[in-house]
C-alpha cells in the first residue's frame, strides 16, 4: 500500500505539475509580452515626441526666416521711401510698394506671435514698435507736417539703429533654434514712441 500511495502521490504531483506548468508558462509569457509591449510603446512615444520636436523646430525656423526677411524688406523699403521723401520724389507707386512690404511684415509678425518663443517675441515687439514709429514719422514728413523729432536725419538714424537691433533679434532667433550658444547683445531698446495720429 505504501508503494501504491507513493505512486498515486507521484501521479497527482505529475499531473498537477503538468497543469501548473502550462498555466505558469502562459502567465510568464503574458508578462514578457506585456513588458515588450510597454517597451515598444515607450519607444514609439519617444519617436513621436522627437518627430514633434523636429517639426516644431522646423516650423520655428521657417517662421523666423520669414520674419527676418519681412523685417529686413520693410526696413529697407522704409529707408528707400524716406530717401524719396527727402528728394521730394514720392509717387503713388512708391507708396504702394511701401504699403505692400508693410502689410507682409504685419502678416509675418502675426504668425510669429503664435509660434515664437518669449525671448524672440520680445525682440520682434521691439523691432515692430521701432518700425511703427519710423513709419509714422516718415509719413508725417511726407505729408509736410513732421513730428518734433521727425526730421530726415532723425528718422534715418532711427532706421540705422533698427539695423543694429535686427542683428540682436537674429541672434536671439538663432539661440532659440539652438544654432548659437548665446544671443548677440546690442544697444538698449529704443524708447517706445507711439505712432502719430
Amino acid at each position: 500500500m505504501d508503494s501504491g500511495l507513493i505512486a498515486l502521490g507521484a501521479a497527482v504531483v505529475g499531473v498537477a505539475g503538468t497543469l501548473l506548468a502550462t498555466v505558469l508558462s502562459q502567465r510568464m509569457l503574458a508578462r514578457v509580452q506585456a513588458a515588450q509591449f510597454d517597451r515598444e510603446q515607450q519607444v514609439e512615444r519617444t519617436r513621436w515626441l522627437r518627430e514633434q520636436e523636429l517639426a516644431e523646430l522646423a516650423r520655428r525656423r521657417e517662421c523666423y526666416a520669414a520674419a527676418n526677411a519681412a523685417y529686413r524688406r520693410y526696413r529697407i523699403g522704409l529707408m528707400s521711401f524716406l530717401w524719396l521723401v527727402h528728394r521730394s520724389q514720392v509717387t503713388p507707386e512708391e507708396r504702394a510698394v511701401l504699403e505692400e512690404v508693410r502689410n507682409v511684415h504685419h502678416t509675418v509678425f502675426a504668425e510669429a506671435q503664435m509660434i515664437a518663443s518669449e525671448a524672440v517675441l520680445a525682440q520682434l515687439d521691439i523691432m515692430t514698435r521701432g518700425m511703427a514709429g519710423a513709419y509714422a514719422r516718415t509719413m508725417r514728413l511726407a505729408e509736410g507736417s513732421p513730428h518734433p523729432d521727425g526730421s530726415f536725419e532723425e528718422i534715418h538714424t532711427r532706421l540705422t539703429e533698427l539695423t543694429t537691433r535686427a542683428d540682436v533679434m537674429r541672434g536671439v532667433m538663432r539661440t532659440d533654434l539652438g544654432v548659437d550658444a548665446a544671443p548677440v547683445t546690442g544697444p538698449p531698446s529704443p524708447p517706445a514712441v507711439p505712432p502719430s495720429p
